[in-house]
């Protein structure tokens, strides 16, 4: 094994910090639907739209830094090992069987997790953000006719707000139990922390399978 950096600290900053804001969004969202009593109703809203904000800055952010760096192709989805990535988290995990697919500096994601982590930005996102904006915005925009949603009921802007809420929140689950499928189970969050990853050593392994041969 050797230790490769394969996280920069934008990067790790970028996914931690998201991931705290979408909790703390969740928690005073779910206190503005009355399901909880921490902040006060008033507070929880004036905290869900500050960090609504923040995380909409942090987005611009990271969509610059993919967008300069390359790292957006770490996204392109590829059917190569698909099936055996889908066969490997359905039973291969389980029974103890080598990863599918080698995990490198310029290919960090797995073809599963290229699709799912796209659809989380293009799809999942932006019906979140957008139904909110509409929902903190919708008498404003209503009053000075900047954009006429008056055919939209407000229920339904709701609705779609609530509903990304949810796929957010059972997402972070599923994300937080797949990091647990690692060569340990905390090797992957370890890596989010530091940006370092043990990985095979390539080199070695060409000599072993030389030597085997």
């Amino acid at each position: 094994m050797k230790k490769v950096y394969i996280y920069s600290g934008f990067e790790r900053f970028w996914h931690w910090t998201q991931a705290s804001l979408i909790i703390f969004l969740a928690v005073t969202g779910f206190e503005v639907h009355g399901s909880l009593s921490i902040f006060g109703f008033e507070q929880a809203a004036f905290f869900h739209r500050f960090a609504s904000w923040m995380l909409i800055g942090l987005i611009a952010f990271a969509i610059f830094w993919h967008l300069t760096t390359g790292e957006w192709r770490q996204y392109i989805p590829t059917r190569k090992n698909l099936r055996a990535q889908i066969l490997y988290y359905l039973s291969g995990v389980f029974k103890g069987e080598p990863h599918p697919t080698e995990k490198t500096q310029v290919s960090k994601l797995n073809p599963l997790q290229r699709i799912v982590y796209l659809s989380f930005k293009l799809i999942l996102v932006p019906i979140t953000i957008i139904s909110g904006l509409f929902y903190m915005f919708y008498k404003t925009f209503n009053a000075n006719d900047v954009i006429v949603i008056r055919d939209i009921p407000l229920g339904t802007i709701a609705f779609w707000h609530t509903l990304g809420g949810f796929l957010l929140m059972i997402f972070l689950v599923i994300h937080v139990y797949m990091t647990t499928t690692g060569r340990t189970p905390t090797s992957n969050i370890k890596a989010m922390m530091t940006g370092y990853e043990e990985l095979e050593d390539e080199e070695e392994e060409q000599k072993i399978n030389r030597d085997e041969a």
